[in-house]
């Protein structure tokens, strides 16, 4: 926000040095233009710009021709309004809508519609427009450190819930809050939303995906995650499939952390499907419902790790 304000200050001071050397009669409205024209991304403020000086042109053009064969009162002002925000509606551009009623008001306080007041605004619209615009692309933000920030955060997350999915497999007694799974996809979608500022920060080659793909790849394994806890909640009796699948939840809470994909997990998982099939069969109806609930778990597992084996560099552990 800080960022912001000061080049908001800069393009406000340079833009009403400008109207002045240029002797345009209102200074102040290029300054309000650039204003309006500051954004938070590169992208963003040429979409913006775009907007504002289609609206602005429609605005003058419409607002020439009704005060011309209508005069300057109030209720002109009022039709341009019902008339051309509708247009501007349909045409998709009325994030400009202000700009094009700045422009439109200061023809109704001139009292003039005339070629020369016409010049007048469209010159402050290049320069209020141009010197935002000028100054978005100039300069912005690198959010690189914010978006590893985050990336820590969600896999610190993520490894606490799946340590205290071990937890409850070895003792169904403890009882966890499950606060981590709402932070984690609030961090998540924070995480997302500066990628996609930082794609928007990039004009040319389309920027770098990573990140994006980073966290889709979260998103995506927090619904797999939340569908484990549902069955993690099955399980009310310790049984040793239960504490072999918790030594693999337990590792997988460190690999979680790792950028490559292994498939270390993946592969204690195969050997756990051989080693439950060596078992015998539940002895009571208990048993197998709990023993159906691991084995689910299980498979949810495989689910989990093979989102991360499409998304993720491969070398040598899982996560």
């Amino acid at each position: 926000m800080g960022f912001r304000v000061l080049k908001t200050a800069i393009a406000v001071g340079i833009a009403m040095y400008l109207a002045h050397v240029f002797g345009i009669k209102t200074p102040a409205a290029a300054g309000l233009l650039a204003i309006l024209g500051i954004e938070v991304t590169k992208k963003k403020g040429i979409q913006s710009a775009f907007h504002r000086i289609a609206s602005s042109m429609l605005a003058l053009l419409m607002g020439t021709l009704l005060f011309r064969f209508l005069g300057f009162h109030v209720w002109v002002v009022v039709l341009f309004i019902l008339l051309v925000f509708p247009v501007m509606h349909r045409l998709r551009i009325t994030e400009g809508a202000v700009t094009g009623a700045v422009v439109l008001l200061h023809l109704y306080a001139y009292q003039d519609a005339g070629w020369a007041a016409v010049w007048n605004e469209m010159v402050v619209l290049l320069i209020g427009l141009g010197v935002a615009t000028l100054i978005n692309i100039a300069y912005m933000p690198k959010a690189d450190k914010a978006m590893a920030a985050q990336k820590k955060r969600v896999e610190d997350l993520f490894s606490v819930i799946f340590l205290n999915m071990a937890k409850h497999l070895r003792d169904n007694s403890i009882v966890w809050d499950g606060k981590e799974l709402l932070e984690v996809s609030e961090q998540i979608d924070l995480g997302a939303a500066l990628a996609k500022r930082s794609l928007d920060n990039t004009l040319l080659f389309g920027g770098e995906p990573y990140w994006r793909v980073y966290f889709y790849m979260r998103g995506e394994q927090l619904e797999s995650v939340n569908r484990m806890l549902v069955l993690v909640a099955q399980v009310y009796q310790a049984l040793p499939q239960g504490e072999l699948l918790a030594k693999i939840l337990e590792d997988i809470s460190q690999s979680v952390k790792e950028d490559y994909y292994t498939g270390e997990a993946e592969k204690e998982l195969q050997e756990l499907d051989a080693r439950y099939k060596m078992m015998g069969l539940p002895e009571s109806r208990e048993e197998f419902e709990v023993r159906s609930a691991i084995l689910q778990l299980n498979r949810e597992l495989k689910m989990y790790l093979s989102i991360a084996k499409k998304q993720k560099k491969h070398r040598a552990g899982a996560g």
